[in-house]
């Protein structure tokens, strides 16, 4: 993309006169623009957004049990031997 096709995009968007005093309130603490200040907490959230949907966290009890699994996985199932057979049925052998 040439630097002619990377041109910013604007957004739209109404607030409560009182949301608006806030974030007003917050870019001139951080000594922001309003936009600078929006845009930044639109990335913020984004981001988070993204992440929380990409990214597992267990609890040390459960990597624990997770890792022991891995480490001694159990004996496969046998709905799982079904599964297995059919797959190689059906994909391996085509």
């Amino acid at each position: 993309m040439t630097s002619s096709t990377k041109r910013a995009r604007r957004i739209e968007a109404r607030l409560h006169p009182d949301t608006l005093t806030l974030v007003k309130r917050a870019a001139e603490i951080q000594g922001r623009s309003l936009s600078d200040f929006v845009v930044a907490a639109a990335e913020t959230a984004a981001m988070r957004v993204i992440e929380d949907q990409h990214l597992l966290v267990l609890a040390v009890e459960d990597q624990m049990r997770f890792a022991e699994l891995l480490i001694n996985p159990p004996e496969p199932s046998a709905t799982l031997d079904r599964a297995r057979a059919a797959h190689e049925r059906l994909i391996v052998s085509s």
